[in-house]
């Protein structure tokens, strides 16, 4: 008989293997599109020259004339890159270099005032938190990118036709992080060093915050136990995430210009750039699970949860990085394992067709496909690269491997004779199988078997876990593998 070993797309990698029964199990450089597996595109280097500092923060925009610009903010730099030229320092005169990591808050003026004596530095204290990695929020006002780094606070402009560096916007508030709204106001969060205070300039006037009854500038103070960690633009207004709660901003007009409306709690933003938006919706990592945004705030049940947040670098969190990728409808989110200092995993949610995927790539930021003709990211060395180009991977293997796939209820020994493959491109991907009497035995392993015509195998199984590895850099798919076997016994 032919059982067709029918696996639905997308990672599980939630609980125990046997949970993952039927599923794929675990993937590196793989994707799943209208039901069918296909390699994730390779990447190139597009500028030659690293960039200097660690890369937290990525936006793309086009000028006036139509030229397009690439900003990166790293911890001592803030670059502008044309499409066809190599980078521009643009740093302002007036930058404060900031942190390449997170560092323990410790040493003195740190914790409640009168906890300790006097001249003794606060080491060891787990209450003491920590101080974040230096990230940039970067949008554009027209043609003039906008910049903030949360540990510098002063916001920034520069014109893409300037030859110098961006230079601080005139009677700007500091602030954590900036957004342009919808409606061309430019909001400072965290301003003044008020983590829960929203500050807005006048409508297309980005240099004039001074309330008066003839602007629409003004002000407004979350009431939220937490404090602004960033924001995103969605389709019903700003939505602001603190490290507790979400609150949505909606432009109502004078005299109050903006509506200020919890629209969630318990969500908070694990790390600045941890959250994208496409759509009508933002999704985002809190620091204990997945969320989303569609109108209200809400949970966001993920396959690979426990996967993401039982090997994860807490202390780092503030470089979680996420990339949208409109072509395929995915949000990628960028994040530390536990045994790394630096981003070197990711994690993709399809939020088109509602499945997860895992990996294994270091990038600390990057932006979406659309003004350039590639998505654009960039490593922990500095390298900017096009992706989803070609099927180079350096030193990586598209794979994917599934959990148990039993024969009927698991008691029913098979003997399986051939392999029936189902691969559009003949022989770009290779076959393995390992199988095992019971869930908690040695495994054995068989083949590689070239997916190409139905191939002979030979192995007696009750189950049998299943890896598909691609064999030649080329855009291969697969659909559904059957296995012909027949009813055996075991000595």
């Amino acid at each position: 008989m032919l059982i067709p070993l029918k696996v639905p797309p997308g990672v599980y990698a939630n609980g125990t293997e046997l949970q993952s029964e039927g599923r794929w199990r675990e993937a590196n450089l793989v994707r799943w599109s209208e039901g069918v597996m296909r390699p994730i595109g390779g990447w190139r280097k597009r500028v030659m020259t690293p960039l200097a500092g660690a890369a937290r923060g990525a936006h793309v925009w086009v000028n006036n004339a139509g030229a397009r610009f690439f900003a990166v903010g790293t911890h001592s730099k803030l670059y502008a890159l044309p499409a066809a030229l190599s980078a521009s320092d643009i740093t302002p005169a007036g930058y404060t270099v900031g942190r390449p990591s997170s560092v323990s808050a410790t040493g003195y003026s740190i914790g409640l005032y009168s906890r300790y004596d006097y001249g003794t530095p606060r080491v060891g204290d787990v209450n003491q938190g920590t101080l974040p990695a230096t990230t940039w929020k970067l949008d554009n006002w027209g043609e003039d990118l906008i910049s903030c780094a949360n540990t510098d606070g002063k916001i920034y402009s520069w014109n893409p036709a300037s030859t110098g560096p961006a230079t601080l916007l005139a009677n700007a508030p500091s602030a954590r992080s900036v957004l342009v709204t919808a409606e061309r106001f430019l909001f400072a969060l965290g301003a003044g060093g008020n983590g829960r205070k929203v500050q807005w300039s006048d409508q297309e006037n980005n240099t004039l915050w001074v309330v008066a009854p003839t602007n629409q500038a003004g002000s407004f103070e979350l009431q939220t136990q937490g404090s602004i960690v960033n924001a995103r633009r969605v389709a019903a207004g700003a939505l602001i995430l603190t490290d507790a709660d979400a609150h949505l901003a909606t432009y109502a007009g004078p005299p109050f210009v903006y509506r200020f409306d919890r629209v969630g709690v318990g969500c908070g933003l694990i790390g600045p750039n941890a959250i994208a938006s496409a759509e009508s919706m933002a999704v985002w990592m809190g620091r204990s699970g997945f969320w989303l945004f569609d109108g209200y705030a809400r949970s966001l049940p993920s396959d690979v949860s426990d996967y993401v947040y039982s090997d994860i670098n807490m202390t780092q969190a503030a470089k979680i990085y996420t990339v949208h990728n409109d072509r395929y409808g995915e949000m990628w989110f960028f994040y530390p394992s536990a045994d790394s200092a630096e981003n070197n995993r990711y994690v993709i949610f399809n939020y088109r067709e509602n499945h997860w995927s895992t990996g294994s790539l270091a990038r600390t930021c990057g932006a979406d496909v659309g003004i350039f003709d590639y998505p654009l990211m960039v490593d922990p060395s500095g390298y900017v690269y096009d992706h989803d180009i070609g099927f180079a991977y350096d030193d990586a293997v598209p794979y994917a491997q599934t959990g148990p796939v039993q024969f009927g209820a698991g008691d029913q020994v098979m003997v399986a004779r051939q392999l029936v493959p189902d691969e559009r491109t003949k022989g770009d991907v290779e076959i393995e199988f390992a199988t095992r009497p019971y869930p908690n035995a040695a495994e054995t392993t068989f083949g590689p078997y070239q997916a190409a015509l139905p191939t002979d195998v030979r192995f007696t199984a009750r189950q049998v876990a299943m890896r598909v590895q691609s064999k030649r850099a080329t855009d291969w798919r697969v659909g559904v593998v059957r296995i012909e076997a027949v009813p055996g016994g075991q000595r």
